[in-house]
């Protein structure tokens, strides 16, 4: 990483407000905030298309109720849309509840953003996040009616575009599983092939997976890696089938799944013990990578407390785009750690936040 032109900034969407973060050698930071204080913030986006900072994030005020906010400022002024940017059209009977998921389309598709909700929704925005569109598609689908609540609500808490085909989505839900779209979203098409289900009469359906999170790695689309309720796979056919990589993990259950973004091999998980016991396997917080496609996993300690019994949520951690990768951890703690060497070893950006929901790192000029 050359420190002479690049920084990273880190946007860290919490219980009660987002922080930014900045470093120059994604070592130490300086931390600026809180920014929409008392506001829950379980999404963020940092959209640096076109050569500006765009920030965006899925806010919750008690008051107010949820929305998408936008700022051009590094956080010091925010706007959003008259009468709200996702509003569910007349007739559909239903609200929004919490914005999920933000995720700016590829630089080709520069005013392109999507949103992934509650209830079970995906949301398009062609000017850049200020107003958002139904995809009608997904939630006209004939297995809606049978997408039932995970234990944090029903919505769709993942959506990753394709990164050279602007007709392809790949949404995750829980409970419903992986979907893709290969039409621009007018027709949706389950891809949960080969994933057990342990709570379910058939162990392997079409779809009701509690998928937890999905990560494309590589460059072309094809690679993904899953983490489920109970499980940990791979896909090398964009989904269309999955196969278990658990083996050599201390456990199957999680909530985090990462994907090198030039390195298909590569990816990360955060085990947690159990459904039951949703805390690190004994009490340490340990940062699992694979650089052989999930054929072997290797516990990164290094920076990592052992004394911790707190969860890493499923958007609580990202990678940059930078050479070698940063990775960036959140936990229900309130701190956030930071791997400049690709989760060998980690520094704290941040302590004693409250509950972290959201972690997203982008790469601007210095």
């Amino acid at each position: 990483m050359d420190t002479t032109t690049t920084s990273v900034i880190v946007a860290i969407g919490t219980r009660k407000g987002l922080w930014l973060a900045r470093s120059d050698d994604r070592r130490t930071w300086t931390l600026d905030g809180p920014h929409l204080l008392m506001t829950e913030v379980p999404s963020v986006a940092i959209d640096t298309r076109g050569g500006t900072l765009h920030l965006l994030a899925g806010a919750r005020s008690e008051h107010w109720g949820p929305t998408v906010q936008h700022s051009d400022d590094l956080g010091r002024t925010w706007t959003e849309a008259d009468g709200g940017a996702i509003v569910f059209p007349e007739g559909a009977d239903t609200a929004l509840e919490r914005v999920w998921q933000l995720h700016p389309d590829t630089a080709e598709r520069p005013g392109v953003v999507w949103a992934g909700c509650e209830p079970t929704s995906l949301w398009r925005s062609d000017d850049g996040g200020c107003t958002f569109s139904l995809v009608q598609g997904l939630w006209d689908h004939p297995h809606r009616p049978q997408w039932y609540p995970g234990f944090g609500g029903a919505a769709v808490h993942t959506v990753v575009p394709h990164p050279t085909d602007d007709q392809r989505v790949t949404v995750a839900m829980s409970t419903g599983g992986v979907y893709c779209t290969e039409d621009g979203g007018s027709t949706w098409n389950p891809r949960n092939r080969g994933i057990h289900v342990k709570f379910m009469p058939d162990p392997y359906p079409e779809f009701g997976q509690c998928v937890h999170k999905v990560a494309a790695a590589g460059p072309d689309g094809a690679r993904w890696y899953a983490q489920n309720h109970h499980g940990v796979y791979r896909s090398d056919d964009a989904g269309a089938s999955w196969q278990s990589i658990a083996d050599g993990l201390p456990a199957d259950f999680g909530f985090v799944a990462l994907g090198h973004p030039r390195n298909a091999d590569t990816a990360w998980v955060v085990p947690l013990t159990a459904d039951a016991q949703r805390v690190p396997p004994d009490g340490r917080l340990r940062v699992h990578r694979t650089t052989d496609g999930g054929a072997t996993w290797t516990p990164n300690a290094s920076g990592l407390p052992d004394d911790c019994w707190v969860t890493p949520l499923r958007d609580a951690a990202c990678v940059d785009a930078l050479d070698p990768v940063g990775v960036y951890v959140g936990t229900r703690a309130g701190a956030v750690y930071a791997s400049a060497d690709e989760g060998r070893t980690f520094t704290t950006i941040a302590e004693n936040l409250p509950d972290v929901l959201c972690v997203r790192a982008a790469v601007v000029p210095a």
